[in-house]
């Protein structure tokens, strides 16, 4: 049954991935008796923790001096926005305590699992460790990298083009050329709303002036990230409209008050800077959608975690020719015609 109690938990944690940010999103479960008595997941920023949460559900409190605690991550032992996790467990007398994986942020690390010992509980560590892993691997690199977690994403022809050739003029309207179809492009919008921030650089901008929100899927939208060496997206276009947290990597003074820029050098490799910046601003993954010279900069780099690549039914015949991963899908589906790939560099 630990399998069953620790997958709930995993469960539990995917309802507040997007807004746990910049904490992982933990999920616990309190067991008694053979019943769940308590359950709870990571609140919004600042708020309660997954075991808290879990703790504060069980309606009689009495039980917890013979119950077990499952939670995905190691407790936390150190003092943020809340106490320590693992005080709290060691207080309420919570004789059993099973974790998915360890914390390997440098304020935990052990140091949970070590004070639930000290005070005489049976901890376990690993009960669906690949699972819970995977579950936090946007927090896990973040601390152990020291960046963010890295996710490409595009859409490319049967023939193998993201884009057409084309040159817009920003007087003019500008807009996106549409490969995949309507249901692959709600997907990504999903896929926005897990990922806590998002990347174009400026040809994207200029040609398809877009919002990079979660407009057609019900979520958070991520922080915008723009790469715009000399300012060439006018302050008229979307990602200046103020709605959503931006960043302007640049190497000029930013003027609007909608957006915080951040001055890099742009004689040296970028990509480093870039996510030197995103990791002092507590971004913890980027999903960067564009366009073709960002996403091989990051594949030629080696500086990518996953990718996400539609494939649409139309042919362009020419045009701008997709990156190219060298590898093979780890997996892929068919959303609707279009044919979706999933990649993976860990």
């Amino acid at each position: 049954m630990h399998l069953t109690y620790m997958q709930r938990a995993v469960d539990l944690a995917q309802k507040g991935t997007r807004l746990a940010y910049p904490n992982p999103s933990v999920g616990a479960v309190v067991v008694c008796d053979g019943n769940i008595i308590g359950e709870g997941y990571t609140n919004a920023y600042g708020g309660a923790h997954a075991e808290v949460n879990a703790i504060n559900a069980v309606k009689d409190e009495s039980l917890l001096s013979r119950s077990t605690l499952y939670v995905t991550l190691e407790p936390c032992a150190h003092y943020g926005k809340t106490p320590p996790c693992a005080n709290l467990i060691e207080a309420k007398k919570i004789p059993k305590i099973y974790i998915g994986c360890m914390d390997t942020f440098s304020k935990v690390s052990g140091k949970g699992i070590e004070i639930l010992l000290k005070a005489g509980r049976e901890v376990h560590v690993g009960v669906l460790e690949e699972k819970c892993l995977e579950l936090h691997k946007r927090f896990l690199t973040f601390h152990n990298k020291k960046r963010p977690y890295v996710v490409l994403k595009w859409a490319e022809t049967q023939d193998g083009f993201i884009d057409k050739d084309r040159t817009v003029d920003v007087l003019e309207e500008a807009k996106p050329t549409w490969i995949s179809n309507e249901l692959s492009r709600q997907k990504v919008h999903q896929i926005r709303a897990v990922e806590h921030a998002i990347m174009v650089g400026t040809k994207t901008a200029l040609k398809d002036n877009p919002t990079l929100t979660t407009r057609t899927f019900s979520g958070v939208s991520p922080v915008r990230i723009l790469v715009d060496r000399t300012l060439k997206v006018p302050d008229n276009y979307n990602l200046y409209d103020g709605k959503v947290k931006t960043i302007v990597f640049t190497e000029r003074e930013v003027a609007s008050n909608n957006v915080l820029g951040k001055k890099i050098d742009f004689s040296v490799n970028i990509l480093p800077q870039i996510l030197e910046g995103l990791y002092q601003e507590n971004i913890q993954s980027v999903l960067v959608e564009g366009g073709k010279q960002l996403l091989t900069s990051f594949i030629e780099n080696n500086l990518w975690d996953e990718a996400t690549v539609f494939v649409g039914t139309s042919v362009f015949g020419n045009g701008v020719k997709a990156p190219d991963l060298k590898i093979q899908p780890q997996k892929q589906s068919v959303v609707k015609g279009d044919l979706w790939q999933h990649y993976s560099n860990i």
